[in-house]
């Protein structure tokens, strides 16, 4: 029998998210088809996973309708799921469209995500990035009033620099608005500073929620690529050139070498001591994990029943730097 799943609130909010939560970046309509990723949404809501994120940009919004298709064949209802999306890249090839977070574009993408997800109302809505050509009081009502017209419950932000989060909690605040609560940042032992550093000052003044993306960083932290790059890996994309980049990087590699020995000395895998360490950050309301195929997803929800052990090595996997 597994371990049960622990859950969190999401900021200061009062809705409580599963810690391990299921995304679909890259592998839907990619590396996984519809079936596939009925599959796993299957299993990993069996396992008390409640928070699903998308984007309206993954595949092209293929990666929405997917999604939508597989909760609708497993015949889940709404209120059993949490469900997300995130806007600013644009999926549509024209001015005003692409790189943006505008009133005009963010409102009717958010009305094309609700199409895809075939869904009245999507849980929580992020601002993909930050666009400091777009004023923030513009951003901050529009998304404020996406939740005030019921095509959404909450909002936040993903890769915001802290002051821009800051910028947007406060006028939200002056102007009786809805305020955003989370944020959704890269976050693993090879990228620490942003959660650690950077936004240490809003979670006492927000009480900043964080669903935290990449905890394998892209696959490193599991151990594959020392050895080098296997064919048919995330980083053997062109597409994704950067994740490449960032693996042979002296200093990443230096660390996962520190994170291989930590594993042989505690007989607690890679892949689990990375993803437990994640999730024992109390500021982090969710962890974001994606699969390629079932039985990875399988294999990265032990770390649940591990939590406990991982624990005790915190310590020496906060010392990899």
């Amino acid at each position: 029998m597994s371990a049960a799943m622990p859950y969190r609130k999401l900021g200061n909010s009062g809705l409580s998210v599963s810690v391990f939560s299921f995304g679909s970046w890259i592998s839907f309509a990619k590396q996984l088809q519809v079936e596939d990723a009925q599959a796993c949404i299957k299993y990993a809501f069996d396992q008390g996973v409640n928070f699903f994120d998308n984007a309206e940009v993954y595949a092209h919004g293929l990666s929405e309708d997917f999604m939508a298709q597989a909760f609708q064949r497993l015949g889940l209802q709404r209120n059993e799921y949490i469900l997300t999306s995130k806007f600013f890249w644009g999926i549509e090839n024209r001015i005003n469209f692409k790189n943006t977070l505008n009133r005009k574009y963010l409102t009717q993408a958010i009305d094309g995500s609700l199409k895809r997800l075939k869904t009245d109302f999507i849980d929580v809505i992020y601002c993909h990035r930050y666009d400091p050509e777009t004023p923030i009081h513009e951003i901050v009502m529009t998304m404020s009033q996406a939740i005030s017209d019921g095509k959404a419950l909450y909002w936040g932000t993903s890769e915001w620099p802290a002051q821009a989060i800051e910028q947007a909690y406060d006028f939200a605040v002056a102007h009786g608005l809805h305020r955003p609560i989370v944020e959704q940042p890269q976050y693993n032992l090879l990228f620490k500073n942003k959660v650690e550093q950077e936004f240490s000052s809003l979670y006492a003044k927000m009480k900043l929620g964080l669903t935290t993306w990449s905890p394998l960083a892209s696959g490193a932290l599991t151990g594959k690529y020392r050895q080098g790059i296997p064919e048919n890996s995330r980083a053997s994309m062109p597409s994704l050139s950067w994740i490449k980049e960032e693996i042979e990087q002296p200093d990443n590699r230096n660390k996962v070498e520190k994170l291989y020995e930590l594993s042989k000395k505690s007989g607690i895998s890679m892949t689990h001591l990375a993803l437990g360490w994640c999730a024992l950050n109390p500021h982090v309301s969710t962890v974001i994990i994606g699969a390629s195929r079932l039985e990875q997803l399988k294999e990265n929800l032990k770390t649940i029943s591990l939590l406990g052990q991982i624990a005790e090595f915190k310590e020496d996997l906060d010392q990899i730097n």
